[in-house]
């Protein structure tokens, strides 16, 4: 992985170049320095323009989120809902930058690379090069339409000197999608089907088949096309069928095991990755542990209630939650603990940790359980006069952290790693992975009418994660008409990536932030140990015996301050553009939706 930042390069070529200068009048002393990196000289070295290129691909590339506080996928702290959640929103504290630097090097690089002779770099590799800088720079752009809507399109590089040409008014949304496609187009034909195992992790023709797929999946959305333009939905549909067909030719498809995708490097899943490594690019994974088995950090995208119910069981069918039966009926909290426990599909538990079964660390004594539950004390200050406490000091001898929410992430944790190592996980993070390409085309296909492919996608989604077809053959899936499967897609795609930063953006795009505003609070569910009952470290929360000493409890507001809770602004789908960018360039207009004139619509 060549990380080499090019203008550190040219900084010091420039620096070294100048400290000459002044010798250069002197008789005898003037000389090339032919040790110093000459920025023209750059487009002499293969090496070099190759270098430029992957210091854009290292920069852009995104790594591992940890960020499932930002909808209703998870928390952190109390309190750690953002004021955007609560629907506290305005330009100063709501308004994003603009940033260019990126498609400057890039475009930098596309005016060059034509002008490199063949016999530095030869015709066929300038072509791959030109195709991956395509790719990036509709990659930037994309992300600044869905953020924004139309954006000002720069596509060759600027002059400096000329002040007045650097700012330029924003191109309609529709012009920057068609240049966005355009961009993909090139990519697609300048790009190898796959590099070779030297070149692994480079963009290929599939990574730019399946992001122009999620473009114009994007576009056909309701967030960009509210009336439903079908045309639309066509292209997305025939993009990403397209880019279905074509990875599997190149034997990509579904690994036939979940929490394999993240363990098994380089599998038939990858589209699109991140290769992390120690020590050269490791992935810090402190924060996403518990925090007495980790170090620095801990406790981040804590898995709350909605997500918790949201995978089905073995045979398909949903989670039942019934809150006045929890609390009312003791058969029905015991049966809700074991269907919780117990036969969920295979996304669940390669997801989710629960505890009281094996959590993934060799910081555990061999056949030791790490228990984040909790036990009831009285307290008059508490509702209902009771509090909940982890497992502490008088039940096991150590004080037991569970958290906030009692569950904590555990997809693609490096399960070899002891706490004070967990600094050094070489974790790959798949940005583009198959299911996602797939679950694009039969997202669209129930949208164009082909509702038998869109069904056959959601039961192969779910074959993989475990689920049992049942005499149906629908593996539980009861949707019949075009407005139930999207509501089966925007579930399934809900368990399929949690943790994976999919969820922000699916809501966004389906305009369905009354999803999370329904919920209020965040909520959570609590395993307490009944009084009198104690545990041992080798209890396991599967065995029947041991669930019985737990009740399940319903917890309103993980926050516990009424403050925290969702109301998402139902009339702001786009983000406004920061005032110091508005100030500082005039041909810049604000969305209308934030009492500008611009319409990201158009």
């Amino acid at each position: 992985m060549m990380r080499i930042t090019i203008k550190n390069i040219l900084v010091t070529s420039f620096c070294l170049t100048a400290m000459t200068l002044p010798q250069a009048c002197e008789p005898n002393l003037d000389y090339a320095n032919t040790s110093a990196i000459n920025p023209d000289n750059v487009w002499n070295d293969e090496k070099l323009i190759s270098a430029f290129l992957s210091d854009i691909h290292g920069n852009m590339l995104p790594g591992w989120p940890v960020n499932g506080d930002a909808t209703d996928e998870g928390m952190n702290a109390p309190g750690s809902m953002s004021s955007y959640l609560r629907g506290i929103i305005s330009v100063a504290s709501t308004g994003q930058n603009l940033s260019y630097t990126n498609i400057d090097k890039i475009n930098f690089l596309l005016d060059r690379l034509p002008t490199v002779s063949s016999t530095v770099v030869s015709e066929e590799k300038k072509k791959q090069m030109a195709g991956q800088a395509l790719f990036w720079r509709a990659w930037d752009y994309f992300g600044k339409v869905s953020t924004f809507g139309g954006v000002p399109l720069i596509l060759k590089p600027q002059d400096p000197l000329n002040r007045e040409a650097l700012f330029v008014p924003r191109n309609k949304t529709s012009e920057c999608i068609t240049q966005i496609i355009a961009d993909l187009d090139l990519a697609i034909a300048s790009l190898p089907d796959q590099w070779d195992n030297a070149n692994y992790g480079r963009i290929d023709k599939g990574a730019a088949m399946a992001f122009k797929g999620k473009v114009l999946l994007w576009y056909a959305s309701p967030l960009f096309n509210p009336t439903g333009d079908v045309a639309r939905w066509q292209k997305a549909y025939d993009a990403n069928k397209a880019a279905v067909d074509f990875l599997k030719s190149q034997g990509k498809g579904l690994l036939s095991t979940y929490g394999q995708i993240w363990k098994q490097e380089r599998n038939k899943e990858v589209i699109m990755v991140n290769q992390f490594s120690y020590p050269d690019h490791p992935f810090n994974q402190a924060g996403i542990r518990p925090q007495p088995l980790t170090k620095d950090a801990a406790n981040n995208n804590q898995p709350v209630l909605s997500l918790l119910n949201a995978y089905p069981k073995k045979d398909g069918s949903p989670m039942q939650f019934d809150v006045a039966k929890l609390a009312s009926d003791p058969a029905y909290n015991e049966q809700y603990l074991t269907d919780f426990v117990t036969n969920r599909d295979d996304r669940f538990y390669a997801t989710i940790f629960t505890g009281g079964t094996p959590y993934p660390t060799p910081d555990l004594p061999a056949g030791t359980k790490y228990w984040s539950a909790w036990r009831k004390i009285a307290d008059a200050a508490s509702p209902g006069g009771v509090k909940y406490l982890s497992l502490a000091a008088d039940q096991m001898g150590v004080t037991i952290g569970a958290g906030v929410s009692g569950f904590f992430a555990i997809k693609g944790l490096d399960n070899t790693l002891i706490k004070t190592l967990i600094g050094n996980a070489a974790t790959d993070w798949v940005e583009i992975r198959f299911a996602e390409v797939l679950m694009n085309y039969g997202e669209a296909a129930n949208e164009v009418g082909k509702s038998e492919e869109a069904l056959q996608v959601l039961k192969d989604i779910r074959a993989r994660a475990g689920i049992i077809p049942g005499t149906s053959g629908k593996y539980g899936i009861t949707a019949a008409t075009q407005a139930e499967m999207r509501e089966a897609y925007m579930a399934e795609r809900f368990v399929e990536f949690a943790f994976e930063n999919k969820r922000w953006g699916d809501l966004r795009r389906w305009k369905r932030f009354d999803v999370i505003n329904k919920l209020g609070f965040r909520h959570g569910i609590y395993f307490v140990l009944k009084d009198g009952q104690k545990i041992d470290w080798t209890d396991d929360l599967s065995d029947p015996a041991v669930r019985k000493k737990f009740t399940a409890v319903y917890i309103d507001n993980l926050d516990g301050d009424p403050q925290f809770k969702f109301n998402l602004d139902l009339n702001h789908w786009f983000y406004p553009i920061s005032q110091p960018n508005l100030d500082a360039s005039a041909p810049l207009k604000q969305n209308a939706e934030w009492g500008g004139p611009f319409n990201p619509l158009d």
